[in-house]
């Protein structure tokens, strides 16, 4: 049985504004779930004018209390900004009002520039990533109430307390993401779309050197697609093309809403541009609904994995829902058991 779910940038269309690309993402929530997807995920990017999903600790709480069983979640979390404790207080918070419902996907990446990074971390003492492991260490303490009597914060508690705790992901795409979850006995997200190259390596080696905990008893794993699903193959390729063209001038240093399809047809690009454009669709799935289940059937059985947490950006809402529409239609999807 497969496992759908979504991850939500948030993305701002060209013409729009960030309260509509805000508005989008509850509302695709509210759709995902009456869909049958699992989990409902919220990124979190800084200074970026085209995603305006800047805090997910805040847009979680708004959705999971717009919708009733579906669960919600950050993915991710970008940690190496943040105390592990104020992280932890903020997701207990959620899970007490939203029980049984919060996952905390915690990240590596900076989430944005370096501007953004350093008005981030305030002062000369800001954490770099090599600290990751002991945040980690400490924010799976802090969320699940067991830190060590050895600990120099030995006592501390983060509130409120309760029966229930948020499940904690990692996500990456790397394979010292895959190592840490390994090691700390987390679920492992591994994000194809930000790279399609050793990922079932990756994904291979975390479930060889995973160490069971109470949480995790066994490993496991879901992957972060990015789809495009149209009633035709004609269509999707037509949609994708505005994604081509902000991922492109994203990689140019020149990041923007999402163009409009029209815009991006009427685009000319030099010949490396178009390489670049055809290397960045290896990764992603684009076509009709047959084409895209076979694809994420392969994908699924090569990374072997049964989720698939999926992203779509394109330009047109309608399209974007359209998008997640056909995906529940056409897999056997199941959100009954996610452990």
């Amino acid at each position: 049985m497969t496992i759908l779910s979504v991850l939500d940038q948030s993305p701002i269309r060209e013409g729009g504004l960030a309260a509509d690309a805000i508005g989008e993402t509850v509302e695709l929530a509210r759709a995902a779930e009456a869909l049958g997807y699992a989990r409902y995920w919220v990124a979190e990017h800084h200074s970026h004018p085209g995603l305006a999903g800047s805090a997910p600790e805040i847009l979680i709480g708004q959705i999971a209390a717009q919708t009733k069983t579906i669960r919600v979640g950050s993915g991710g979390v970008m940690l190496s900004h943040y105390s592990p404790y104020k992280v932890a207080e903020n997701f207990r918070l959620l899970e007490t009002l939203f029980p049984g419902r919060i996952d905390l996907g915690i990240g590596r990446a900076p989430g944005g520039t370096s501007q953004a990074t350093s008005a981030l971390q305030v002062g000369p003492g800001a954490l770099g990533t090599e600290h990751f492991g002991t945040q980690l260490a400490d924010l799976i303490d802090y969320v699940g109430d067991t830190l060590p009597p050895e600990h120099p914060l030995s006592g501390l508690f983060a509130n409120p307390r309760g029966p229930t705790q948020p499940d904690i992901w990692v996500l990456g795409s790397s394979d010292q993401s895959a190592a840490l979850a390994a090691h700390f006995g987390l679920p492992l997200s591994f994000a194809h779309f930000i790279t399609g190259e050793g990922g079932q390596r990756v994904m291979a080696a975390y479930r060889s050197h995973f160490k069971p905990s109470v949480a995790n008893p066994k490993p496991r794993g879901s992957i972060g697609v990015h789809v495009v699903c149209a009633d035709t193959a004609e269509e999707a390729d037509r949609l994708a093309r505005s994604r081509d063209l902000w991922w492109n001038r994203l990689e140019m240093g020149n990041p923007t809403t999402v163009p409009s399809v029209g815009e991006a047809e009427s685009q000319h690009y030099s010949e490396r541009e178009l390489q670049r454009i055809a290397y960045n669709r290896q990764r992603q799935v684009i076509g009709a609904p047959e084409q895209v289940r076979a694809e994420l059937e392969t994908l699924g059985a090569e990374y072997g994995v049964d989720e698939f947490v999926v992203l779509t950006v394109v330009h047109d809402y309608s399209a974007r829902l359209r998008s997640y529409e056909l995906l529940a239609e056409l897999m056997e999807i199941s959100s009954a058991s996610l452990q």
